[in-house]
């Protein structure tokens, strides 16, 4: 049976609409505004939209849902400030809705972004390609449209900018929408999604026009667009979507034409001083500033992933490369001129029962130690596992075998260690790559043969066929 807590979240997912119907029907029977429907029942629906998507189900991304959330409170935290000062003369913060409705913008982005994205974790390049890529629209916006409004418009650069951020965010959110649906499969989340994006979007900038026209009636009916297009964004995030993949490629080409276009705005500005008010470059410097420590960041990941790598092919205890990398590189030798070595220490096992394995893992350390001062750099020696080496050498047959000689001689006077003097031996098996059809298994069994027939014979190296 549903929890409890799960039956009030469906309640509230109910509640909200119903909400929305109460007030419409208020607005219906009496046309002039007034505060129950205008001020408390229609900003209740943000809020209540706002709840609605924190507590949506876990299968979401946790940083979508946070997003999405606070920028539906944040819108709602504006409009119910906007509406109290439109009924009361005692003003409440009257500067700060164009923020709360400026902040929803780069918010809803993201929220957007992740819900229908499958990566689950935000590393630091997401992050700051996200950041870089705002930046970077903000200049095409600043640049191309905050400019010539200024001649049209009275008030500073601020507040110029702000009147032109909300058709242009609402554009932008349409069409990164849009772009997201077409390229996936389409799920409920997706087209419930769509709806509310465009819903939200054709109301606001309807707003904006009849505002500019001087035609806007405060507590409009058309105003409900507003709080059913958050309501239905909420909604989406209570269904399972079929999320796409966001291509590194695609990020990497947004930032990089964010930071191409910023870059050509302040080379306009450079050769044009006083041409863009300070303002507009501000995103500009923000931009380049921000790709250099992506740069930095892109780096330091590369360098982790090397490393990584690099881990993965190399034997933990003695620092070799381990099977996997020996693998690799016998398919190379398999066609070139070259021997492969097989050797397994003798008497070892006994030691190691013997003593523990903390003294076997130092006496296969010192042995380390002794065969790479044996060999020379282009030798590649690893450990295959347990107390079995494996070498490939490039060159000729008399080459590989002195190198087998100087191995063996390694291994002739005994090891020191916290148990005291300790000597072992060591079975070579060395086999020559002069079958050019055999494969890197055929290798691997002749050279193990070799080496099993110098373990029972006792003579230290033997030479398979």
């Amino acid at each position: 049976m549903p929890s409890a807590t799960g039956r009030t979240y469906r309640t509230l997912r109910l509640a909200a609409p119903a909400t929305i119907a109460l007030q419409l029907g208020i607005r219906l029977v009496n046309k002039t505004p007034a505060i129950f429907p205008d001020l408390i029942l229609f900003n209740l629906v943000g809020f209540m939209a706002a709840t609605i998507v924190a507590t949506a189900p876990t299968f979401n991304d946790r940083r979508a849902k946070y997003a999405i959330s606070g920028a539906i409170f944040l819108w709602s935290l504006g409009s119910t400030i906007s509406t109290w000062n439109s009924f009361y003369k005692f003003q409440i913060f009257p500067n700060l809705t164009d923020y709360t409705y400026a902040l929803f913008y780069p918010l809803m982005l993201i929220g957007i972004l992740r819900s229908l994205s499958v990566s689950k974790k935000v590393v630091a390049l997401e992050l700051l390609d996200t950041v870089i890529i705002a930046l970077g629209s903000s200049s095409v916006i600043a640049s191309f449209l905050l400019r010539p409004a200024m001649l049209k418009f009275d008030g500073s650069a601020a507040s110029v900018f702000l009147s032109i951020l909300y058709p242009t965010g609402d554009l932008i959110l349409v069409a990164i929408t849009i772009s997201l649906v077409v390229l996936q499969r389409r799920t409920m989340r997706s087209l419930i999604l769509l709806g509310g994006i465009l819903l939200f979007g054709i109301t606001d900038l309807y707003f904006l026009l009849i505002s500019a026209t001087g035609n806007y009636s405060f507590g409009a009916l058309s105003d409900d667009g507003w709080i059913l297009g958050l309501l239905l964004i909420a909604e989406a995030l209570w269904h399972h979507g079929g999320e796409i993949e966001i291509t590194e490629r695609v990020n990497s080409f947004m930032t990089t034409s964010a930071l191409v276009i910023s870059s050509s705005i302040l080379a306009v500005a450079a050769i044009r001083p006083g041409y863009f008010p300070t303002f507009v470059l501000i995103p500009g410097f923000a931009t380049i500033t921000l790709a250099f420590v992506r740069m930095a960041v892109a780096l330091r990941d590369a360098r982790s992933v090397t490393h990584e790598r690099e881990l993965a092919r190399t034997d933990e205890l003695t620092g070799l490369p381990n099977r996997r990398r020996f693998l690799s590189e016998l398919e190379i030798l398999r066609r070139k001129e070259g021997t492969l070595l097989l050797l397994d220490l003798n008497g070892f096992k006994a030691i190691n029962d013997q003593y523990g394995h903390e003294v076997g893992d130092l006496l296969l350390k010192q042995v380390t130690t002794r065969f790479s001062r044996a060999i020379p750099s282009d030798v590649l020696l690893a450990r295959l596992g347990g107390d079995e080496f494996g070498a490939i050498i490039y060159g000729t047959a008399n080459y590989a075998s002195e190198i087998a000689l100087a191995l063996r001689a390694t291994i002739s006077y005994p090891f020191s260690l916290p148990a005291g003097e300790i000597f072992i031996g060591v079975s070579i098996g060395s086999v020559a790559n002069d079958q050019a059809t055999e494969n890197k298994e055929g290798l691997l069994r002749r050279a193990d043969a070799a080496m099993y027939e110098a373990k029972r014979s006792g003579v230290g190296l033997v030479y398979g066929t």
